[in-house]
């Protein structure tokens, strides 16, 4: 149920680069990592955006909100310099550009689906769609060139599975609760996928004896990583991309 490489650079490129720019993603590549997990959110026109945060203030300076504006203005904005002068200018990518520059260079994503409140169908839908559109030309049995589209929204995963049925999906949450298993057949998922802290030996082996795979965010520490994949995690991302390799 797993198709896909164990370890993934979030955001792009950790902790070595600005997240969720092409520069994050040369980054990771230029380590190895050829598996990415990135956020794409819409903006007010309703085109797909690599950003995390809803409102400006941390990797965008200023005040606003990426609902309130036009991809043409996001992606004239500075993505990079909270991170690094040597990053100044480095713009907020398109998704489909971060998809071309992922298929270019053979890097599979993994890509959340990180709607703003109150247009979490609406963001879901669009994703999919646009995701669908952009790997048209691959095969629903290939399977392993496909991204996953993820979400911590239930309801965007639902309008995603709508838009995109033949697309794979996996859903996060910060926490395993007792109807994880009828959640995942209810959304339709290949995936589960949840913060690490919260995983036992024991919740993995169901996971894995239902048929899902099981994904975890964000590990850093190499022992801990290690400590995952005994138990039968099969992939998670990490910000430490300096400590724990792609071929880990």
């Amino acid at each position: 149920m797993w198709p896909y490489p164990k370890v993934l650079a979030h955001r792009g490129g950790g902790i070595l680069a600005p997240e969720n720019t092409i520069a994050a993603l040369r980054c990771g590549l230029a380590q190895g990592f050829h598996a990415v997990e990135f956020d794409v959110m819409l903006s007010k026109d309703e085109v797909p955006v690599l950003m995390h945060d809803c409102e400006f203030g941390r990797t965008l300076a200023g005040t606003g909100s990426v609902a309130g504006s036009t991809a043409e203005a996001l992606t004239a904005m500075d993505a990079g310099s909270w991170f690094g002068a040597e990053f100044a200018g480095e713009p907020v990518p398109l998704f489909e550009d971060a998809v071309a520059f992922c298929r270019h260079h053979d890097i599979w994503m993994n890509v959340e689906i990180k709607p703003v409140p109150g247009m979490e169908a609406l963001t879901g839908g669009v994703v999919a769609g646009c995701c669908a559109s952009l790997f048209a030309d691959v095969a629903v049995s290939d399977a392993g060139r496909l991204p996953l589209l993820s979400s911590f929204s239930v309801t965007a995963l639902k309008a995603a599975k709508a838009a995109a049925p033949a697309l794979p999906r996996g859903w996060l949450t910060e926490r395993i609760t007792p109807d994880w298993k009828s959640q995942c057949q209810e959304l339709g998922v290949r995936a589960l996928h949840t913060n690490h802290a919260s995983l036992t030996p024991d919740l993995v082996r169901q996971i894995k004896d239902a048929g899902y795979g099981l994904f975890c965010y964000t590990v850093n520490d190499p022992q801990r990583a290690s400590e995952l994949l005994r138990w039968g995690v099969d992939a998670f991302c990490t910000d430490r991309l300096d400590l724990i390799p792609a071929d880990f």
